[in-house]
């Protein structure tokens, strides 16, 4: 009876963080309201504040698989068990988070351990299981913002930490019992955070240097999962716009480029295997007589597996460098458990083969220009980003297929990734899809073209060939390290003080009941 008693009492917190979870969700695209993120951080403290570890979990769960609910719903169109199941297991990272922040939030430098345990949990996220789901970092909230220019001096996770403190500088200034002069320590130390960005100002020229890239955007004879069975319309599309692009090159109407990217999935059949969709690339080549970085589905390299890989296709020499994508998507690309798995639900067997990951960097030098290749969610990945721009990428391109979501806003919130990319990096970012949303993004995150979905879209852009390092690229991974070693430093101490203060309550004598009483006299 206790314990039903202590759970209907916990209910008003967790509707306040399924509350906060659904606000922090409309943050991001296609919603875009960014700053919805200072008001859901500070419900979410409350909400923990004051609670037990366990009461803390509970709340968290609330939060984080409300948050993933709203964030990720394109993912129904998979399966809504789907779309459950990924929120729940985001969720759980968020109930961690909740089961310990009830005693970081006891400690005195609580606002300081709070952002950084954030910054933890999205690390977390991002790496556990099967390569982790990076998809709900608070930064990729910003990348139409102001304070969004930061992650190009602080990186993605650094950016994530300042939106949290500032969510925490809120809650500060808010809750009760903090005195005057510190609510106005958060208030002016948030101020400062959030308008202080207006005056960074990002370069968006390269170092002399140029390059014409044009990027194709086929479309796709159907949505949803509709065009998995039409292979070969998807490649002759990408055929026909680009030899549409060469027909305009040669009345004059546009410059011709250097360079020619076609999307992921261009091809869903191997080129190196199959003679009728070599020849189509090879027409295609041939037809600019520049070499195309051509997105396409390889077979192998053992039995019933497969890569979705880039491949550079010369005029002269045929194809030539090829990047195989290293982050394939579980239940997407590849089945984990697959023996066990295939048996009870059919429908994975829509995926087909195994998609086997590669190894290295998309590091690709063309012609002069060193480009670096990433593919679809593998852009979400720090590690991918760093490894492409260490390895001297001067130009950035993203190869992706939305055609499973078109029109559901995941190609937006990849979009918004894409563009805090740009900045983090300080490269032009050129994205060719085969349905949308193609595009290119400028070193300042600034949009210089946006394609529609689902409509044929060649755009030809002459982008800057930048050599030079942010900040943020020079730190590298070491602002997430250090800054999720905090978190977890700071757990630590908040376990230690609950673990103190537990002793001390065990060992404190009991109070008398009453005042003493002197022994009465017997008499003589």
């Amino acid at each position: 009876m206790d314990r039903l008693k202590a759970l209907v009492r916990l209910l008003p917190r967790v509707a306040v963080a399924v509350a906060a979870g659904v606000l922090l969700g409309f943050a991001f695209e296609p919603h875009d309201l960014p700053w919805l993120t200072i008001v859901a951080v500070p419900l979410f403290l409350a909400a923990l504040n004051g609670i037990s570890m366990k009461a803390g979990f509970l709340v968290g769960a609330g939060f984080g698989i409300a948050y993933y609910a709203v964030l990720v719903p394109w993912l129904s169109v998979i399966g809504g068990d789907a779309a459950i199941a990924l929120a729940v297991l985001e969720g759980l990272f968020y109930a961690v988070f909740g089961m310990f922040a009830t005693q970081v939030l006891k400690l005195r430098l609580w606002a300081l351990w709070i952002p950084c345990l954030w910054v933890a949990t999205e690390f977390a996220t991002a790496s556990v299981p099967f390569g982790g789901f990076p998809w709900g970092k608070l930064a990729w909230a910003f990348s139409d913002q102001p304070l969004g220019r930061l992650a190009a001096y602080v990186g993605i996770a650094g950016l994530s930490f300042v939106v949290a403190f500032i969510g925490v500088l809120v809650y500060a200034a808010l809750r009760r019992g903090t005195v005057v002069r510190m609510r106005a320590v958060a208030l002016a130390a948030g101020l400062a955070i959030v308008f202080g960005p207006v005056l960074i100002h990002l370069s968006t020229e390269g170092d002399g240097k140029t390059v014409r890239a044009a990027m194709v955007q086929g479309n796709v004879p159907g949505k949803g999962l509709e065009f998995l069975g039409r292979a070969r319309t998807v490649t002759r599309n990408h055929l026909q716009a680009t030899l549409d692009l060469q027909k305009r090159v040669e009345a004059g109407t546009e410059m011709k480029p250097d360079v020619v990217i076609w999307p992921e999935n261009s091809t869903d059949i191997d080129p190196y295997k199959d003679a009728e969709t070599r020849a189509d690339i090879e027409e295609a080549v041939k037809a600019v007589d520049v070499p195309i970085l051509v997105g396409a589905v390889t077979e192998g390299p053992g039995d019933n597996e497969r890569q979705t890989t880039g491949i550079v296709w010369d005029p002269a020499s045929g194809p030539g460098q090829r990047y195989a994508k290293r982050h394939p998507v579980p239940f997407g690309e590849y089945i984990p458990f697959r023996d066990q798995l295939l048996p009870y639900i059919k429908r994975l067997e829509m995926i087909g083969a195994q998609t086997v990951p590669g190894v290295g960097p998309g590091v690709m030098p063309i012609r002069g220009v060193t480009y670096g290749d990433v593919i679809c969610f593998e852009l979400a990945y720090d590690n991918v980003i760093q490894d492409v721009v260490k390895g001297g990428a001067q130009v950035l391109i993203v190869q992706t297929n939305n055609a499973t979501y078109g029109g559901t806003g995941q190609p937006e919130q990849q979009f918004a990734i894409t563009r805090m990319r740009a900045i983090e990096t300080g490269r032009t970012v050129l994205i060719a899809s085969t349905s949308g949303i193609s595009g290119v993004i400028r070193p300042d995150g600034t949009v210089e073209h946006k394609s529609a979905q689902f409509v044929p879209d060649v755009y030809v852009a002459t982008v800057p060939v930048r050599d030079g390092h942010t900040l943020a690229t020079i730190l590298g991974g070491w602002p997430q390290w250090i800054l999720t070693g905090l978190g977890l430093l700071g757990l630590v101490l908040a376990l230690l003080d609950r673990r103190r203060r537990s002793a001390g309550d065990s060992t404190t004598p009991p109070p008398a009941a009453g005042p003493a009483r002197s022994p009465e006299k017997v008499p003589a």
